[in-house]
């Protein structure tokens, strides 16, 4: 993993913030390209804080969860402006900035500044519910394994602790066939003792998730050029690029009364189907509705093959797609 130290060196504070943030609900896979790229074009806290929220949404596009971008982003100027650009070593102060929660706060105090931090993400509440054999289901079981994790946290080299602990997870207690014959804590596991180990954690069933319906205009000149604009910045996929179209809603949408959102007069085609596009609390059904004129959309519009670039979400894309196979 790029963002790690090497045997011997300090891991970058910096580096292990910015990876922290990204490794959110997504895989580490999806993330090492993306902090590549992002410390290419900002090496530096200051060279974060300075950018343009625009350069860091379009760098950012493709990896979900934007809001983590904005966070990213105002937290960069909060440690420059009042921390001179350093990280505050310890877990309160961590906390105290935007776009930091608890996980973040003890995996930075522990991995980047050796602070005797009890870090617990996903990895290692599954560690702890084997180890343990704890059979009350998450999420109610939360409390619980951080309580056990914290007693386990050493006095000394709680970073590298840390990160042994969540590649144990990762890589030997994995969610499915765990290889406890590889496990150094297996003498020591109650879930391998008493053969449950695959069947922990348990886990509360899930509700299924709400249903929301859009819909998104793709405008097109003669030229190839699409119409894009920037969301709000605040919500859902906030300053991020994407097709104009009114709010997602609880309902249906009824395409004469949706048709009066429509970007500009033109005559649109509803396409046939619909995009299926899945969120943290909510699934989301979205139509297409396309249209062409004559008049260039000039600086409006951006041409169909240069979309990639900007900062959209895959969400957009996807319905870029759908736009482009349906007509």
């Amino acid at each position: 993993m790029p963002w790690r130290a090497r045997a011997g060196e300090r891991a970058n504070p910096y580096h292990v913030w910015l990876s922290e943030i990204m490794l959110q609900q997504t895989t580490v896979a999806a993330v090492i390209p993306y902090f590549l790229k992002f410390i290419r074009r900002w090496p530096t806290l200051e060279a974060l804080a300075s950018a343009p929220m625009d350069d860091i949404n379009r760098m950012w596009a493709g990896l979900g969860y934007y809001r983590r971008a904005r966070g990213l982003h105002d937290c960069a100027q909060v440690l420059v402006r009042d921390y001179k650009a350093t990280f505050p070593q310890e877990e309160v102060s961590l906390l105290a900035l935007p776009g930091i929660g608890p996980y973040t706060a003890a995996a930075i105090a522990a991995i980047a500044f050796g602070q005797k931090a009890n870090v617990v993400d996903g990895n290692v509440e599954r560690v702890m519910a084997r180890l343990y054999a704890v059979r009350t289901p998450l999420p109610k079981a939360k409390k619980e394994l951080k309580t056990l994790a914290a007693a386990l946290v050493p006095a000394q080299r709680c970073g590298d602790y840390a990160q042994a602990l969540m590649d144990l997870g990762a890589t030997v207690c994995t969610p499915r066939s765990p290889q406890c014959g590889l496990c150094p804590w297996r003498k020591s596991c109650k879930a391998r003792r008493d053969g449950i180990a695959e069947t922990l954690p348990a886990r509360e069933k899930k509700a299924a998730k709400p249903v929301r319906y859009g819909i998104v205009f793709v405008l097109s000149d003669k030229e190839g050029r699409v119409l894009l604009t920037k969301r709000p910045d605040k919500g859902l996929l906030a300053g991020m690029m994407g097709l104009p179209g009114p709010e997602w809603q609880e309902t249906p949408l009824d395409w004469p009364a949706i048709r009066r959102h429509a970007p500009e007069k033109a005559e649109w085609k509803l396409l046939e189907g619909s995009i299926h596009h899945t969120f943290t609390h909510f699934e989301l059904q979205l139509r297409v509705a396309y249209a062409t004129i004559r008049r260039p959309l000039e600086d409006r519009g951006v041409l169909w093959q240069d979309c990639a670039n900007e900062a959209l979400p895959s969400v957009m894309l996807k319905a870029l797609r759908f736009a482009r196979n349906g007509v």
